[in-house]
C-alpha cells in the first residue's frame, strides 16, 4: 500500500469569505477534515506545516518543504502533496524541482476560491492532487501542478489569472496531462532536467522589466547595491534600449551575472537582432539568456546555481539548459 504525505502550507485553500467578501485564513485549515477517497486507498500522512498566504512564503519555507520531504522520502514516503496559495505556487514548485524533483512524485496544489465560497475549488483539487500522487505513471515527471482537471510541470506553469480558477497555464506548450473521471492521462514527455540540492538560498536578486525608452540609471543604482545576480524581463526576443548598455557594463565587470528572459508570455529568449541593444550584443557582452522560464524561476536558478558552487561554464550551461 502507497503511503502520501499531505504538508498543508496555507492559502485561499485554507481560508474563508466574510460577509463583506473579504477571503482571510481560517482558525484551522478545513482541508484537515477531509476525508478523500482514492482507488488505491493508500496511507495518507496530513501535516499542517505552514498557515501562509503565499505572499509570506520565502526562499527559507522552501528549503524547509525541500527537507521535510527529504526525510519523508528516507521514512518510506512514495509520494508527497502539497497545499499551497496559488501567488507563489509556481515558485515552490520550480525550486523543489529543480532541487529534488526527482527523487519521488511531488504534486503541488491550491485553490482559487476559498473554501466556503460557491464554486469553492480547493477540495477538488486536492483530490486531483491525490489522484496524481497515487499514480505510477507520475514516477519520474519532476514536480507537477495539478488545477482545473490539468496536470502542469513546474518547470514551466505560470499563474496567467488573477481570479479565475483556470488560472495555472503553460505558455507554448500546454499541460503534459489531464485527470479524466476514471484515469490520469499523461500525454507528453519531459526533457531531462538538471537538478543540483542546495542547502541555503540566501543572496539579492532584483528582478528588473524593460519597457520602451528605458535608461540605464535605475541599473546604475543597482550597482552601487551588494546584489548577487539580475534578472531582466527584455524585449521581445531579448532586446534593451540602448541607453540601458553602459550601466549593465559595469555591472558585468564587477561579475555580476545578468540572466535575460523575455517579457513575452510565451516564446523563448534569444540572441537573434543584431543591431545595438539587440540581443546579438548582449549576448556577447557576457548576458546569459535563459531561454525558457520566466523572471521569478530565473531568480531562483540563478540562486542554486550559485549555491551548488558551480564554475562559471557550468553556470552558464545550468541557466540556459
Amino acid at each position: 500500500m502507497k503511503i502520501i504525505l499531505v504538508l498543508h502550507t496555507g492559502g485561499t485553500i485554507a481560508m474563508k469569505e466574510d460577509s463583506l467578501g473579504r477571503v482571510a485564513p481560517d482558525e484551522k485549515n478545513p482541508l484537515l477534515e477531509a476525508t478523500l477517497a482514492t482507488s488505491s486507498n493508500p496511507t495518507i500522512l496530513v501535516e499542517d506545516f505552514f498557515q501562509l498566504p503565499s505572499p509570506h512564503i520565502t526562499l527559507a519555507h522552501m528549503i524547509k518543504l525541500k527537507q521535510r520531504i527529504q526525510q519523508a522520502k528516507y521514512d518510506g514516503v512514495d509520494s508527497v502533496v502539497i497545499t499551497h496559495g496559488t501567488d507563489t505556487l509556481e515558485e515552490t514548485a520550480f525550486f523543489l524541482d529543480t532541487t529534488i524533483g526527482d527523487l519521488l512524485p511531488i504534486v503541488l496544489t491550491g485553490a482559487m476560491r476559498s473554501s466556503n465560497e460557491i464554486g469553492s475549488d480547493g477540495l477538488y483539487n486536492f483530490a486531483n492532487a491525490l489522484r496524481v500522487a497515487e499514480s505510477p505513471d507520475s514516477i519520474g515527471k519532476g514536480v507537477l501542478v495539478v488545477l482545473n482537471d490539468e496536470i502542469h510541470t513546474a518547470r514551466y506553469v505560470t499563474k496567467t489569472h488573477t481570479t479565475n480558477v483556470a488560472t495555472f497555464r503553460t505558455p507554448t506548450l500546454g499541460p503534459i496531462g489531464i485527470i479524466a473521471k476514471h484515469q490520469v492521462l499523461y500525454m507528453l514527455e519531459l526533457l531531462a532536467t538538471e537538478r543540483h540540492d542546495v542547502a541555503d538560498m540566501s543572496g539579492l536578486v532584483p528582478i528588473v522589466k524593460a519597457y520602451a525608452g528605458m535608461q540605464g540609471d535605475f541599473f546604475e543604482a543597482l550597482a552601487q547595491m551588494p546584489i548577487n545576480g539580475l534578472v531582466i524581463e527584455a524585449l521581445g526576443a531579448g532586446n534593451l534600449p540602448p541607453e540601458t548598455l553602459p550601466a549593465l557594463q559595469s555591472l558585468l565587470k564587477k561579475e555580476i551575472p545578468i540572466i535575460l528572459v523575455s517579457r513575452c508570455f510565451n516564446g523563448i529568449a534569444e540572441p537573434v537582432y543584431s543591431y545595438e541593444g539587440g540581443g546579438v550584443e548582449l549576448e556577447k557582452m557576457g548576458i546569459i539568456f535563459c531561454k525558457t522560464i520566466n523572471s521569478q524561476k530565473a531568480r531562483l536558478k540563478l540562486l542554486i546555481g550559485q549555491h551548488a558552487n558551480l564554475t562559471p561554464q557550468a553556470f552558464k550551461q545550468f541557466m540556459e539548459s
